[in-house]
């Protein structure tokens, strides 16, 4: 029988494709060959060419292999978005070593950790964000044998570098026989890299999930992961064309979210990007003005990007209107915020699905087909999907029943490196079990309720939280929410709603219960409301659940008090 989503298919999204055998960088090769000329990258005004940029890999590559780094071996990164990035990203990769991509906003520990757990005697560091003396204090528990340091400075136009120094306070490392500079790298060493077999199951890269639910995992990506993957995603754009897009690349690059749809994809389809460092609240009019001035034409994001836009007191005032479509991955996308959006630019936003281990894009509604509010839509080509058993992992359940979300596809990971414990886990016979609570439609629409780690029971009720953070988005005075589950003598969890109202907006706690009894069943409502200006949230928006579970917890230990239903 046939996959019921296959009839939902936009005209042009075949249900399979051939993926190309080839490794990661020759996307960019290939690119640099049918458009040399034109500007890959643009980082605030200096432009560089797909040209320039892949001599620029061929440099890297050359100097890293004649450091002494062979095929297998780690390099790491602990770079924001830049130019630096995808030439030691491609670099690396062209000299058969594996790229280890690391959050600079890691703390010490975490740097440590994923150092130490890669094997990376390579690391790549910019003088930004005290990096350097940071790298410097864990260093000697780590296997790093050579630092290579760069600076953003390096990468930008007359005058930005040279008031670099002045805002934004570089460190570096002291001058040694194992500290490197990237700029001389990449002027010293020819555009001549010696030639490295490069198979299709090879790890490219390793990426570390976030651990907001644990312990992280380093995911084992390979070539025929990511090549597939930027693939998928624009089989999905089925109306991009060729060597014609420019993408707006705010998610970070260390993120699987950002490497793909902000990089590969944008290269493999021989499109410019926008490089910006990071997402800034508090620089939004700014944001709005690059927009303008650059006519994007696809903007992926997340629901706390577009939410923030929306919200703009003065967006009304910028022409948005280049923006031809857009996906939103890594958390919920409110109703409000993408009818909104959709209205200020014209252009279309979908919700998607992916994790880390999927490199990470596995789902999205169809742009300009049919689409439902609330779901992940539906599976990319050549990706089988089913919902399993919670308890006994069998499957798949009809439509309609809530188990766990299983993938099967060229874009699941190899595994996790050095954990085959946690491997065989969660990887049985190519099926990927993801942890995410979810539904199928008789369509084949996919719905997540919930993260199987968030989902609440209380009462001995099963209460996802996803449910009562939709109904608070409902809230006319709530700008953003979330519902966690805390520990509770009685019930065994109860439910807790974390408030951030809007500008000039006043609420109390009552108001707010009162609106989720009136849209909630009675063991669904939460017990208490706390109100913030701001919730915890990764890099790319996820809210950390556990970050708030842990704070509440660790304060009714420093009180000494028991909490029990109503306790706050």
């Amino acid at each position: 029988m046939e996959n019921p989503w296959f009839e939902h298919y936009e005209q042009g999204v075949p249900k399979t494709f051939d993926y190309p055998d080839i490794p990661t960088y020759q996307l960019l090769e290939e690119t640099s060959s049918s458009f040399p000329d034109r500007d890959a990258i643009i980082f605030l005004g200096k432009r560089i060419t797909y040209q320039e940029l892949e001599e620029q890999v061929k440099r890297f590559a050359t100097a890293v292999s004649q450091m002494g780094v062979r095929k297998g071996d780690r390099v790491a990164s602990i770079l924001p978005n830049c130019p630096q990035f995808p030439i030691a990203y491609y670099g690396t990769m062209r000299a058969g070593a594996i790229f280890v991509q690391m959050n600079p906003l890691n703390s010490e520990e975490e740097i440590q950790f994923q150092l130490a757990d890669s094997g990376a005697e390579t690391v790549i560091v910019p003088d930004a964000l005290d990096l350097p003396a940071r790298v410097k204090r864990v260093r000697s528990r780590t296997p790093v044998k050579r630092i290579i340091n760069t600076s953003i400075k390096e990468y930008l136009p007359f005058p930005k570098s040279v008031l670099y120094p002045l805002v934004a306070k570089p460190s570096r490392f002291d001058r040694g026989e194992d500290i490197h500079l990237m700029k001389e790298l990449l002027t010293t060493h020819p555009p001549s890299p010696p030639a490295v077999t490069v198979q299709q199951d090879d790890v490219a890269l390793l990426l570390y999930t976030g651990g907001t639910t644990g312990v992280s995992k380093g995911c084992m990506l390979t070539h025929q992961n990511l090549v597939s993957n930027a693939v998928q995603c624009s089989l999905w754009f089925a109306k991009a064309e060729r060597g014609k897009e420019t993408f707006l690349s705010v998610l970070p690059f260390f993120h699987s979210y950002g490497m793909t749809t902000c990089l590969n994809l944008p290269v493999y389809l021989g499109a410019s990007m926008i490089v910006l460092t990071r997402f800034e609240r508090d620089k939004l009019q700014a944001f709005l003005r690059c927009i303008e001035k650059m006519r994007p034409s696809i903007f992926m994001g997340v629901p706390a990007m577009y939410q923030a836009i929306i919200n703009y007191p003065d967006v009304g005032k910028h022409d948005l209107t280049s923006i031809k479509f857009c996906i939103s991955g890594a958390a919920p996308l409110p109703v409000e915020v993408c009818e909104r959006f959709e209205a200020l630019t014209g252009g279309k936003l979908v919700e998607g699905y992916g994790l880390t281990e999927t490199s990470p894009v596995t789902h999205a509604n169809p742009l300009y087909g049919k689409r439902k509010i609330g779901s992940i839509g539906l599976p990319f080509p050549n990706t089988a999907c089913q919902v399993v058993d919670l308890e006994s992992g069998e499957g798949p359940l009809p439509a309609g029943e809530i188990g766990e979300l299983c993938i099967k596809g060229p874009q699941v990971m190899k595994g996790y490196w050095n954990n085959p414990e946690e491997t065989e886990h969660c990887l049985k016979d190519g099926w990927l079990a993801t942890g995410d609570i979810a539904k199928v439609d008789e369509e084949g629409y996919f719905y997540i309720v919930d993260r199987k780690k968030d989902m609440i029971i209380t009462g001995g009720f099963n209460v996802y939280p996803r449910d009562i953070d939709e109904v608070l988005f409902r809230h006319p005075k709530i700008k953003d929410a979330v519902a966690v589950g805390l520990p509770d003598p009685y019930l065994g969890e109860s439910v807790k709603a974390f408030v951030v109202l809007r500008e000039g907006e006043t609420a109390d706690e009552e108001e707010i219960l009162a609106f989720c009894r009136e849209h909630l069943a009675k063991f669904k409502v939460p017990t208490t409301v706390e109100f913030r200006q701001e919730l915890p949230k990764t890099m790319i928006g996820k809210v950390l659940r556990k970050v708030l579970r842990e704070e509440h917890i660790r304060k009714q230990q420093e009180s000494g008090s028991t909490p029990g239903p109503g306790s706050s």
